[in-house]
């Protein structure tokens, strides 16, 4: 099965990395919910080492409600109780070096262990929310940040051609941190993204980043995603002098 995921690679904007890949992990039924967004408040978001990433002069952020399962590091088993949990991600688009990749604003989680171990080994921004996830439903809310997502939905049929954006909002191989001044860059890989069409019973989207509030109101390009499963490299230090 990783055989195969290596070997799909003609989607692939630059070469896989040389080294090992250093964990497994699972991104399953995704709902892709896309948002315009002004340059000025998205720049005041980003660290400065990082130039926001642009398609046709428009800035983006998604939030992309979905399950992580079965991560692992390579040479462990993955552990359900900890490995499988509910999982908001909110990324902007942002690009170093001429790798374009995604910057996460906000990542919750839906379980208190789950979200303490992957924070402390990816530096990444987790966060406990209270998640509920049944058959064509998903349910977040964050009392400390006063976030919050209601969905009911229905799912379509394969996207048969993708758009440009479809392509440019989903087909991104690496992912970028800041921790304690330093600027990391962790790699991923896995196959090309199938799309879905997704319809709406009910959405209810509130998050406020700073000067920017995401709601239903504003949502373009949904999509759903049944599943991809990844493989990521360990952490690359992008080096100071080079901003």
């Amino acid at each position: 099965m990783i055989d195969r995921i290596l070997q799909a690679v003609e989607h692939r904007p630059w070469p896989m990395p040389r080294e090992r890949w250093a964990y497994y992990q699972e991104w399953n039924r995704l709902i892709f919910l896309h948002f315009e967004v002004p340059f000025d408040v998205l720049r005041a978001l980003v660290p400065d080492a990082l130039e926001l990433d642009a398609f046709e002069g428009k800035y983006y952020i998604s939030v992309v409600p979905f399950s992580m399962e079965k991560i692992r590091p390579r040479y462990l088993p993955a552990v359900g109780f900890i490995s499988n949990f509910d999982e908001i991600n909110v990324r902007t688009y942002v690009k170093k070096e001429g790798k374009a990749g995604v910057y996460f604003l906000n990542i919750e989680g839906g379980k208190t262990l789950s979200v303490f171990v992957s924070k402390k080994l990816s530096g990444l921004p987790y966060e406990k929310a209270t998640m509920k996830r049944k058959e064509e439903m998903y349910t977040s809310s964050n009392a400390k940040k006063k976030f919050q997502l209601e969905a009911n939905y229905t799912i379509g049929e394969k996207v048969q051609q993708k758009t440009p954006l479809q392509i440019w909002l989903t087909e991104r191989y690496c992912l970028y941190v800041y921790v304690n001044n330093n600027l990391y860059r962790y790699q991923i890989h896995h196959e090309e993204w199938e799309l879905k069409t997704i319809t709406f019973e009910q959405l209810k989207v509130d998050y406020q980043l700073a000067g920017i509030h995401l709601t239903e109101k504003n949502v373009i390009a949904p999509n759903y995603a049944d599943g991809i499963r990844v493989v990521a490299w360990s952490k690359e230090k992008v080096r100071s002098e080079e901003w």
